[in-house]
């Protein structure tokens, strides 16, 4: 057997790369030169080897596996998939024995049995060697990769002009952004005794990139923690004008509804609450562009909004109420008598992100509806403020955003 593969290993180099390019489609792309030498060479030294094997009883050293590893690697470089790569040392070794086939007598059992096992255990190294060179080559393309990107998010987040970054991320500029200033809550793992919260950290924020690069469709720019970050969305297609409300960096709605969408996918895939703030932005715009995303998304969550997208029009006048300046001071002042009383402030803004529905907020709180307006009672003795009359709960609403503004806005 050894002495037949040895004798005609190039014309089985050349049905190998037949077959490759006519069962792997990844291979029938690739340059006719390339096939010709590199994957001709790669196939005959296989064959080859295993010719060697066979007369010697001894598996492939390192040095033969080297080949393999580095012709994995150029795979790796050029862009094929790991299934493509693998699936052609099991067609190479699929021609061998229908090689070796013909010449088997009905007295050979035994020498087919040891012929399997031996292909078997060749193919089992080969695999190990193609896959290590494969992800060696990944990882480290990988690296450049993440470091070129990051560079050209750390550009756009400067204001720096990002034109020479995104050539070296090899990263097309889009006309505009979508930004997205996210918050992210605990998965339950990361509070349940016994469990490591770092390890479930990790499993929720890589679960929320891969969801999140899954929806888009080119390459996501981000810095995320397990309690959020920022992520830079490129928007296909030239600017159509500002959204419906003409806020500068608006959303126009139907991204909005699919922002929307794409974070509930998120929050199911992580197990964890997202509050975001979104603004689109031109390249030269991302730095305020982010800053704005992330007062909005701050904002949203100082007036107690539920998780979800945010954009600056569904959030207009609590973000103004949170402006800096004497009257930010003078409208949180009208709540300064509830400090100290977490269950008083708790109750209001349970009452007023609930639309003002008692049964709602109470069962917010788990607490009777009884219990919810004796609470509202005591904030308007204590503040002069009631919450359940018209006339005053547009101050009360004003007030509330007011005294949760963080102190950064």
């Amino acid at each position: 057997m050894h002495r037949q593969l040895s004798a005609n290993a190039r014309d089985l180099a050349r049905r190998v790369v037949d077959e490759l390019v006519g069962q792997l489609p990844a291979y029938g792309a690739l340059p006719s030169e390339e096939l010709r030498n590199e994957t001709m060479r790669v196939a005959y030294q296989s064959i080859h080897g295993f010719a060697e094997v066979l007369r010697t009883g001894e598996l492939p050293g390192r040095e033969r596996l080297a080949v393999i590893r580095e012709a994995a690697a150029h795979r790796a470089e050029e862009g094929l998939m790991l299934d493509s790569v693998i699936s052609a040392y099991h067609l190479g070794a699929q021609v061998v024995i229908d090689t070796l086939a013909p010449s088997v007598r009905p007295q050979d059992v035994q020498d087919v049995l040891a012929l399997n096992r031996v292909l078997m255990q060749y193919l089992q190294r080969v695999t190990a060697a193609g896959v290590g060179g494969y992800f060696q080559e990944r990882q480290a393309a990988f690296g450049v990769e993440h470091f070129a990107q990051q560079a050209l998010l750390e550009a756009l987040l400067a204001g720096s002009p990002a034109r020479e970054a995104a050539d070296r991320a090899g990263i097309a500029l889009p006309a505009r952004f979508l930004v997205l200033s996210l918050a992210v809550g605990a998965h339950p793992d990361e509070r349940t005794p016994g469990v490591d919260p770092v390890i479930a950290g990790r499993r929720k924020l890589r679960r929320l990139r891969m969801e999140l690069e899954r929806h888009v469709s080119g390459v996501v720019l981000s810095a995320l923690s397990v309690d959020g970050g920022l992520a830079l969305l490129p928007v296909p297609g030239e600017p159509t004008g500002e959204g419906a409300a003409g806020l500068p960096g608006d959303v126009p709605e139907a991204m909005a509804e699919w922002v929307d969408g794409v974070l509930g996918h998120m929050m199911r895939v992580s197990g964890a609450t997202i509050t975001a703030g979104i603004v689109i932005a031109a390249p030269d715009g991302v730095r305020n562009g982010a800053r704005l995303a992330d007062d909005v998304r701050k904002v949203a969550q100082a007036v107690g909004r539920p998780p979800g997208p945010y954009r600056l029009t569904d959030v207009v006048l609590e973000y103004q109420l949170t402006r800096p300046g004497p009257a930010l001071a003078q409208l949180s002042s009208l709540l300064a008598p509830l400090a100290g009383k977490p269950d008083l402030l708790a109750t209001l803004r349970a009452y007023l992100s609930s639309g003002m529905d008692r049964r709602g907020a109470a069962e917010r709180l788990s607490v009777h509806p009884n219990t919810l307006d004796y609470r509202l009672r005591r904030i308007t003795a204590l503040t002069g403020l009631d919450a359940t009359r018209p006339a005053d709960l547009a101050r009360v609403q004003a007030a509330m955003a007011a005294y949760d503004a963080p102190d950064s806005l």
